[in-house]
């Protein structure tokens, strides 16, 4: 059998890839031209390979450190790295994007510029951003009700009530059309996954419950909840690293926020696949590797990330496409 080169070899497409890796209490370095992480055992030393090729997100906490070549490698392979504390929140970093939610993007200017260019063609009209945010808020209202029902979920035990939650989901979805400016939009987002945290509460059984944000030593869910947002986080930050979108670029987490564009990207999935996920780990007692590999295998199945691409290319296009219908050159 003839060698290959690494130009015989196809990349997989990120919204293909199948692995998202959190990593603690271990190396990350390259061995034999591969990137792999080192855990010791004793005086033994343990080598586990990273299959980089098929991986979105590597999320490094508590007592990691990562050599330079291996960065090299994941960057070339289009791996978004982060650095958090442990079990994953929060999320530490020095790169331009907020310090909750920060990641190191490969840095490679090859990618497409469709739909850049057609995200600033629209992104300066005030009127067009909203038109755009409340896309993405359909979008969301739209994945919810889809993700809540779908079979997996009622074989693992959450079974809404699908009346509540399609009277909910009618009522923000005449809001988002109703909606004057982002500050309304967001008011009824949060009024949305208030109810979805009540339901969810009503579904399962779980009694008292408040969100509290980074909430690490308060109950189950509120921790859960802040771990399997991370993931969106990722997910998020690569679909847009994928289409070339500069993470400040946001149409609904405001226009100076720094990583507005993840956050946005984010909400299309949080509620639909960790909400739920996060109060059937808290019921069971999983462990937080438990409650991280039920969401991974939710996110993967569901194809989140297909979905954040997908809506991200659509209200590009459809968008941009309204700038030029309301200009006089559009209109003749």
């Amino acid at each position: 059998m003839d060698d290959l080169s690494p130009s015989d070899l196809k990349s997989i497409l990120h919204s293909k890839r199948a692995n998202l890796y959190y990593l603690e209490h271990c190396r990350v370095l390259v061995n034999g031209g591969r990137v792999e992480y080192v855990t010791d055992q004793g005086k033994r030393s343990l080598y586990w390979n990273i299959p980089i090729a098929n991986t979105t997100a590597l999320l490094l906490g508590t007592g990691t450190s990562i050599t330079q070549a291996a960065m090299r490698e994941l960057a070339k392979a289009g791996v978004l790295v982060g650095f958090s504390g442990g079990g994953g929140t929060p999320l530490f970093s020095a790169n331009e994007v907020d310090v909750e939610v920060a990641w190191f993007s490969p840095q490679s200017e090859y990618r497409p510029t469709e739909y850049l260019q057609a995200w600033v063609r629209f992104w300066f009209d005030d009127d067009l951003r909203l038109t755009a945010a409340k896309a993405f808020q359909q979008a969301r209202a739209q994945r919810i009700r889809a993700q809540w029902q779908h079979r997996s979920l009622r074989e693992a035990g959450f079974t809404p009530e699908m009346g509540r939650l399609d009277e909910l989901l009618e009522r923000t979805s005449r809001q988002i059309g109703l909606a004057q400016d982002n500050t309304a939009l967001l008011t009824e987002e949060a009024r949305l996954t208030k109810a979805l945290f009540k339901l969810a509460v009503d579904t399962v059984g779980y009694g008292e419950f408040t969100r509290a944000k980074r909430g690490t030593g308060t109950d189950p869910a509120n921790r859960f909840l802040d771990h399997g947002n991370y993931l969106a986080y990722g997910l998020g930050a690569t679909a847009t690293w994928v289409l070339g979108l500069p993470h400040g670029l946001a149409v609904l987490h405001g226009k100076t926020r720094r990583g507005g564009l993840v956050f946005d990207v984010a909400d299309l999935i949080k509620d639909a696949a960790i909400l739920p996920q996060a109060f059937l780990s808290a019921m069971r007692g999983d462990d937080e590797q438990a409650f991280r590999r039920a969401c991974i295998e939710a996110l993967t199945r569901s194809e989140s990330l297909d979905f954040m691409i997908d809506t991200l290319k659509s209200v590009a296009l459809d968008t941009a496409a309204l700038k030029g219908a309301n200009t006089p050159e559009g209109a003749a």
